[in-house]
Order: C-alpha cells, then structure tokens, then sequence
C-alpha cells in the first residue's frame, strides 16, 4: 500500500519531490517505493527526466486505475465521516482570530448537531490527508480541477494605527513622516513593496497578521493590513485608517472546497453559510 501511495502520489505531481512533500516523506522514501513496486511489476512506471519524471505508457494506465482504486477508498471513508456528524474548516491563522471565531456562533445555532472542528494554519490543505472538508485561503487563480473555489473578498490594504499613536491633531502621516513612526511588519514584507525598497526597515516583525494588528491596538505602531480584519476595530474607534497602502499583494480570500459527485448537504449548509457571512 505505501508503494502504491507513493506511485499514485508521483504520478500525479509527475515529481517525486513534490510527491515526497504531499506525503510527509522524504524523496528518497518515494524514489524507493516507486522501485520496489517497479521491481515487483517487472517493469518501468516512469522516465526519469531531467526535471521531474513521466509515465511511460504502461504506467499511465496502471496511473489511471489506481487513482480510481484510492478514490473509491475515500469516497467509503467519507460516507463513513459524514455519519459522525463532524465537519472541519481549515483557515488561516488571522482569519480564524479576526473573522471566524466571533462568527462561529451562528453557525452552532445553524448546525447544533455537528461537530465543527477548526485548523488554523497557512499551509496548503490536502483535502483527504489533512482530513478537511472546507478551507478559507489567501491565494490567487487558477486553481486545481479537483477543486471548486469561490471569491470571498478582495483585499483592500490599508495603513492602520492607534488613535493614541498620532501627536498631529488626529491628521494622517504622510510617506515621508510615516518613515520615522514605528513600523509593525509582518512575514508578507508589504512595508518593504510599499515604500518600494528592499533595504530593512526599522521596527518588530511578526510571523503572523493579527499579532501585527494586536500591536497596532496597543499603540505600538503603523500596521499594513486588509482592511475585512479590522473594519469593526475601525468603526469603534480603536484604530484609525491613515491611508491606502496600494497594491501590496495580488492574493484574494478564497472558499475552497473539493468537488464530489455524491450529495452532501451538510457541507453545502456551510459552504452556504461562509458564503453569506464572510463574502464582500
């Protein structure tokens, strides 16, 4: 089974460090188990080519079947999940803590039956390895086949800080002035794309967008931020808008979903309700 895993994975990604990647493996794993299972059928299921690998002809038939053989596994393995009446949602770190988590309420009223179980990670979801039936991304176009993905918002960068942090009256700092004011950055570099330099600028840098924002609450400094992240801190006065940042990043907030032959109206009802609730 794990040489099958390894070969289904491989000729999928047609690399066997991509496929090495998707499996939580090393390369050298894959490499092994695509030649015991070559070994095995007495024959060669790729070229090994410069960069990457491809079927051989035999071996994108055999592909092909064995693909199928996996997903009839999970389509059981899901009917199974479904009837534990649990779902999960994979979203980003600040999504969950900015957006989801004070939303989550309606949604237990919605379902009050299901388990909704929430990951919060950037990292790219397998939908079957991780286990994961909705996801919330930051991510651009175009998107795999396998997946349906819907628009939730476009992001619209703003600078922010805390009405405390500014000594002018209130008025907004300009791009020079901003320059000397603590700046709060974050693992995206905006301030860098911003100011259009790639020379270090002064001030904490943080892994994480809401811990920027946090940071910003407390008065310690400007923040670049999506403006769907801080739009009730905006409208209660807790942080101030001191200007547009421009086109910092291309990346929009995605649903995504694997797409399914079978009914699945439980995951449609949430799907439904991310939709009503977070799109712009």
């Amino acid at each position: 089974m794990n040489a099958l895993r390894a070969f289904a994975a491989a000729g999928r990604r047609l690399n066997f460090r991509a496929a090495s990647e998707d499996l939580g493996v090393s390369q050298g794993a894959v490499a092994q188990q695509i030649r015991l299972l070559e070994d095995y059928l007495g024959q060669a299921l790729f070229i090994r080519l410069p960069r990457g690998v491809a079927l051989t002809p035999r071996g994108a038939v055999y592909h092909a079947e064995v693909k199928h053989a996996f997903d009839i596994l999970l389509e059981a393995t899901d009917q199974i999940s479904d009837a534990d009446d649990s779902l999960t949602i994979s979203v980003t770190p600040t999504f969950a803590t900015r957006l989801l988590i004070q939303s989550l309420p309606s949604l237990n009223a919605l379902l009050p039956d299901v388990n909704i179980r929430t990951i919060a990670t950037v990292a790219i979801t397998d939908f079957d390895r991780d286990q994961v039936d909705i996801s919330v991304r930051e991510t651009c176009p175009p998107f795999s086949p396998e997946h349906e993905a819907q628009l939730l918002f476009r992001q619209d960068f703003i600078m922010v800080c805390s009405p405390h942090l500014l000594k002018n009256g209130g008025r907004a700092p300009t791009q020079v002035s901003l320059r000397s004011m603590p700046l709060l950055h974050d693992a995206y570099g905006h301030w860098q794309k911003y100011f259009d330099t790639e020379d270090r600028l002064l001030g904490p840098v943080f892994n994480q967008i809401s811990l920027a924002i946090d940071a910003a609450l407390a008065g310690q400094g400007v923040a670049i931020v999506s403006r769907a992240f801080v739009q009730a801190d905006l409208e209660a006065g807790r942080l101030i808008d001191v200007g547009p940042a421009g086109d910092v990043s291309e990346r929009n907030y995605y649903l995504v979903r694997k797409k399914s032959q079978r009914p699945r109206p439980m995951l449609d009802t949430v799907w439904s309700w991310c939709l009503e609730t977070f799109a712009q």
